[in-house]
């Protein structure tokens, strides 16, 4: 399959090493720096290219925000055939723009990210694959992840965000008030160090991601539902009821099926 990856950052650059082997990929990037260490791919120094090229799959591996206008540039340059790709951790009104330009689609979501997982080794790692996509396009990408030895779900569009919601807005935001109760002093601890560590890779990440994720429309429930609750451990610490804290502790426990 000949296929073109639009954006060499992060996922745009594993994808293109997971592909290169075996694959006709080419890839552009709009900073060329970051094209000069990709070999066995070719790389497009203008997107004009992309038309000689005639890919069969494109992957849009540029930043959220960006996403749908970088599709704008590509679609007058591929088949009417072409599959295209997007990656976007929250999909928001993309499944209006498919629809709007008649176009065949994969939305994916690889939950791994090249932050905190070992890309040399991604078994166990979750990947989403969106119901309503292309089936030549999920089947592909289906037996992608398997061979990766990943766990595939298939959500649809609307099941994506409220899931993303839970499983991203939780962490993200216990994350965050973590770092900003922090100072500038060495503390030991092997779990604050894990909870630090957490914190100074989620804040690596593009700004605009993780506002999107924040305000994806299910995250105000979930904060909302942490902040009942730390208001209940504020009670219980108040207190200092011990029955009452293992009550809480056991419940915490069954949550977690620990």
């Amino acid at each position: 399959m000949k296929i073109f990856i639009l954006g060499t950052g992060r996922m745009g650059a594993w994808l293109t090493e997971e592909f290169c082997l075996d694959h006709e990929v080419a890839i552009y990037d709009f900073d060329r720096k970051k094209m000069k260490f990709f070999i066995e791919v070719q790389r497009l120094t203008d997107m004009s290219q992309l038309k000689e090229f005639d890919p069969d799959m494109v992957i849009n591996a540029v930043s959220l925000r960006h996403t749908k206008e970088a599709f704008d540039q590509i679609i007058p340059l591929v088949r009417d055939d072409c599959i295209f790709v997007d990656i976007m951790s929250v999909k928001g009104d993309i499944d209006k723009y498919y629809k709007q330009h008649n176009l065949r689609f994969v939305s994916i979501h690889p939950m791994f990210g090249p932050t905190f997982a070992n890309i040399r080794n991604l078994k166990d790692e979750n990947a989403v694959i969106i119901t309503e996509s292309d089936e030549e396009g999920k089947k592909f990408f289906r037996e992608f992840f398997e061979s990766l030895e990943l766990n595939i779900y298939e959500y649809s569009f609307a099941e994506h965000d409220e899931t993303i919601s839970y499983s991203l807005s939780i962490p993200f935001t216990s994350s965050l008030v973590f770092a900003a109760c922090m100072k500038k002093q060495d503390a030991p601890g092997t779990t604050f160090r894990r909870h630090h560590e957490i914190a100074k890779g989620l804040l690596s990440e593009d700004d605009y991601l993780l506002a999107e994720i924040l305000f994806n429309a299910g995250t105000i429930e979930q904060i909302e539902k942490i902040n009942q609750r730390l208001s209940y451990l504020t009670h219980i610490i108040r207190g200092r009821d011990y029955e009452v804290m293992v009550e809480f502790l056991d419940k915490l426990r069954d949550n977690i099926d620990f």
